[in-house]
């Protein structure tokens, strides 16, 4: 084999990409009987737990532009899904919390997303979901140029 090129059979990158996909679609499947993509859910779930994200800390945690999220937080708004103060509350920010509704639609969004990731992993035990953990968080790192968390272990 040539070392100036990928070898799919054997690529890191490309199995990683091709689990991704993998995962996405089945996240999709699991979300359309409530209405909802991957993006729509993200931005719940991350409003359950992080309270009060802008529209720009929403994008990146969605990993979708900040015009595509605007969008959908206009949506979800008109839809009674979110809340944002009419006014921004400090420079230009509008912070984002879930209503009631949005509250219930994540909490059963969230049931279904949970079973597609114990599919994804029922061929591993605790300890082996640890490691596919630890290894995926230092992949991310070093493309970040970031530490790895092992490294300051």
């Amino acid at each position: 084999m040539r070392q100036d090129r990928i070898d799919l059979d054997s690529s890191v990158g490309y199995v990683l990409k091709e689990a991704a996909s993998a995962l996405r679609a089945a996240m999709e499947d699991a979300l359309r009987p409530f209405g909802m993509t991957v993006t729509h859910y993200s931005c719940l779930e991350l409003l359950a737990q992080r309270p009060g994200l802008s529209n720009s800390e929403l994008a990146r945690g969605t990993f979708v532009t900040r015009q595509s999220m605007n969008t959908l937080l206009q949506q979800l708004e008109r839809d009674g899904i979110v809340s944002r103060p009419s006014a921004p509350t400090t420079g230009k920010v509008l912070p984002t919390t879930l209503t009631a509704a949005g509250r219930r639609q994540r909490e059963q969004a969230s049931a279904a997303v949970r079973e597609v990731e114990l599919r994804m992993t029922r061929g591993l035990d605790d300890e082996g979901r640890a490691a596919a953990f630890r290894l995926l968080r230092s992949m991310v790192a070093a493309l970040r140029d970031e530490p790895s968390a092992d490294a300051t272990d």
